[in-house]
Parts: C-alpha cells; sequence; structure tokens
C-alpha cells in the first residue's frame, strides 16, 4: 500500500506528518510519497523526508499513485473529481464541509474526518482536536499578552506597586484549561465559566476560581463542546458573564458547537463595559465567533478593546503542532492497517466507524447525510 501525503493550501503552515513519521509507517510495510514541500513550512525539508525513507514527488504523481492519502485541510475541489476509489484522511470539518464529503463519497472513495473520532479515553492518542486544541489555548494567553498594554503579573517596585491582570476564561475544555495553565505562568489572576460543573475540580487546581451558573444542560458527552441550553439559564449565564467581563482585563472565548454557529457570550453592552486597552481573544472565531464584532483571521477595536479573531492559532506553532498531529494519524494508521501493509477497516471498532464519514459510495455518519438531505 502506498501512503500519500499533500501539500497543504497556501493558508496552512502544518503537515500531516513529519519525517520522524515516516520510520514506524516503514515498519508496517507501506511505502510513502511526499509532495515536493508538504513540510517545509513546518520546518522539515524534502532531502529529510528523504532521509527518513520517504519518497519525494509531484502532486500529481501523489493524486494518482497513492491508495491512502493525507491532508489537513479539505482538498481543492478541481482535484477532488480526479479521486477515485482511495482512503482519505484529514481534519475535514465535515459538517461544515459536507459538500466535499459527498463529492468524494461518489467517487468510491472512502473518507475519514479526524473531527469526529469519539472523544474516549481509548481514542486520546489520536484526538487532533485536543492536541491542536492545546496549542491555541497556549499560543492564545501568548497573544493577548502582546496585546496587553500592561503586565500579567503582580509587580512591587520602588516606582509602586502593579496588579496582577485579571483574565476571564470562557470554555474549560482542552483550549481552555491549557490557557488556564498559560495565563497562571505568567502571574495573572483567573476566573473560569463552563457550563459543565464536572470540571470545576480540574479549574480549581490550575489555580483559577470557577464561575458557577446552576440549571446547565448536561455536556458531559459533548465531547468538550458547548450544547444548546435553556433560555432561561442562558439569562442566568449571561448576567453572570456580564459581572466577570467588567472586571476582566484579558477574556479568552473557546465555546463551539459543532456543525453550528458559536453561541454569543461576550455582547455589544459587555464590551462597552470592558476597560480600555482590554483585549479578548476569540478561539470561535471560525465558526462565528463568540463576541457580536468578532471576525475571523481579523483584529478589530472597539470601545478601546482589541478583539482577535484567530482560529489558526495552532498553526502558529507549526513544528510542533505537526508533530502532534502526525502523532495522532500515526497512531490512527496503526488502527487501520496491518502490520503486512494492508488496510484493515473493523468497522465494529467505535472509533473507526465513527471518524468514517463515507465508504465507497455510501455516506455512513448520520448527521452527514442529514445536511446533504
Amino acid at each position: 500500500m502506498i501512503i500519500g501525503l499533500l501539500k497543504e493550501p497556501a493558508f496552512e503552515t502544518r503537515s500531516s506528518l513529519l519525517p520522524e513519521h515516516i520510520a514506524p509507517l516503514k515498519k508496517l510495510n507501506v511505502d510513502v510519497i511526499v509532495e515536493s514541500g508538504a513540510g517545509e513550512k513546518a520546518f522539515a525539508t524534502d532531502d529529510k523526508f528523504k532521509e527518513a525513507g520517504a519518497t519525494v514527488v509531484s502532486r500529481q504523481d501523489v493524486l494518482q499513485k497513492a491508495d491512502l492519502l493525507l491532508a489537513i485541510n479539505p482538498i481543492a475541489d478541481a482535484e477532488v473529481a480526479a479521486i477515485q476509489s482511495k482512503v482519505v484522511i484529514g481534519f475535514f470539518q465535515s459538517l461544515s464541509n459536507y459538500n466535499l464529503i459527498h463529492v468524494l463519497s461518489k467517487n468510491n472513495n472512502t473518507v475519514f474526518s479526524m473531527d469526529m473520532l469519539p472523544r474516549t479515553t481509548r481514542a486520546q492518542s489520536m484526538d487532533v482536536l485536543s492536541s491542536q486544541a492545546n496549542i491555541a489555548g497556549y499560543k492564545a494567553v501568548l497573544l493577548a499578552a502582546n496585546l496587553y498594554p500592561k503586565y500579567f503579573p503582580m509587580f512591587m517596585t520602588a516606582a509602586g506597586s502593579i496588579a496582577p491582570a485579571k483574565v476571564l476564561i470562557l470554555g474549560a475544555g482542552v483550549a481552555g484549561l491549557q490557557a488556564i495553565a498559560t495565563a497562571k505562568r505568567l502571574g495573572a489572576v483567573i476566573e473560569v465559566f463552563d457550563t459543565r460543573p464536572a470540571v470545576k475540580e480540574e479549574v480549581m487546581s490550575l489555580g483559577a476560581k470557577f464561575v458557577e451558573v446552576e440549571g446547565a444542560a448536561d455536556a458531559s458527552k459533548a465531547g468538550g463542546y458547548a450544547v444548546e441550553q435553556t433560555e432561561e439559564f442562558l439569562q442566568r449565564q449571561k448576567a453572570k458573564i456580564a459581572e466577570s467581563v467588567a472586571k476582566a482585563d484579558i477574556v479568552i472565548t473557546t465555546a463551539q458547537i459543532p456543525g453550528r454557529k458559536a453561541p454569543i457570550l461576550v455582547t455589544k453592552e459587555m464590551i462597552e463595559q470592558m476597560k480600555n486597552g482590554s483585549v479578548i481573544i476569540d478561539l470561535a472565531a471560525s465558526t462565528g465567533g463568540n463576541t457580536d464584532f468578532t471576525k475571523n483571521d481579523e483584529t478589530v477595536v472597539v470601545n478601546g478593546v482589541s478583539i482577535v479573531g484567530n482560529s489558526k492559532l495552532a498553526g502558529s506553532m507549526p513544528s510542533d503542532a505537526s508533530k502532534l498531529y502526525g502523532k495522532n494519524i500515526l497512531n490512527f494508521l496503526q488502527l487501520i492497517v496491518t502490520k503486512e501493509g494492508q488496510l484493515n477497516l473493523n468497522f465494529e471498532d467505535d472509533l473507526v466507524l465513527g471518524t468514517c464519514v463515507a465508504n465507497k459510495g455510501e455516506i455512513t455518519n448520520d448527521r452527514v447525510k442529514q445536511l446533504i438531505g
């Protein structure tokens, strides 16, 4: 079997594999072909891939010769039609890019979208959402610290004392928890809001205060995502968040709902109450954002508050992001490729079944099927 690594679009800095992932794949008795330049933005040269045992070829050769294709982002429409009877693995966000899945399935391809992986204990080593969100949470705090016109930690000097920055983090999933840990290391005072009471202990263990709102819908089985809440709860939530936002110097928002627009958590009225020079980092920007003003991949300033919509923070650390993503992919490949280098798709395995969105011409994920209609 031949595994093909595609170069990502110009905006993407990450690669699905690095040279260090090639040797374990060779042990599975598969050949790996790499599109020239696939790893260059992650500081992995063609020569390094060759030294690791891969063959560097053109994009056309990868698309034609590979039995299994690896890509992070959706493949260009002009190329999708030519992909026939292959296995395609990527981070396709299938509930948003369902038309891509539809076209690939019509061409008899089997498609695995890693964002659909069940988020269970067994799946942790393959969980690309978590590995990339961890980086995003870390970088969100560093970005905020860079933009914030004051210190993060408390300072006591001969010229006077500086109070520590107050950070509010909305959402205590993987990104939120890393943001807490990073902000704490920088000396900030941190408050955290999440609709899941179960995360309170973990939040507090990291040194943050947990802001509680009673009556939340159960989100324990939502894989770290937000879930829809009752109107009564939303009003209580809004009031609590407004109190905390007014006190905060930095707000980091992370709430997303798969396949739907992100919930608005920080309203125009709340932003108007924030101090001049405050910063909001919105990690939900790609799905509409958690504020009334968020624009994806842009920074806007409203009443002196900088609102950063950045959905590509993981890509700002391309070497480690690719290292972790590649390890996730390698672990998944070891699940579906035998030691003899043969594909073995066991759909009785919940991880294989959950991640597969199309198989040999059939849409296998019910939510994707409903969206296609």
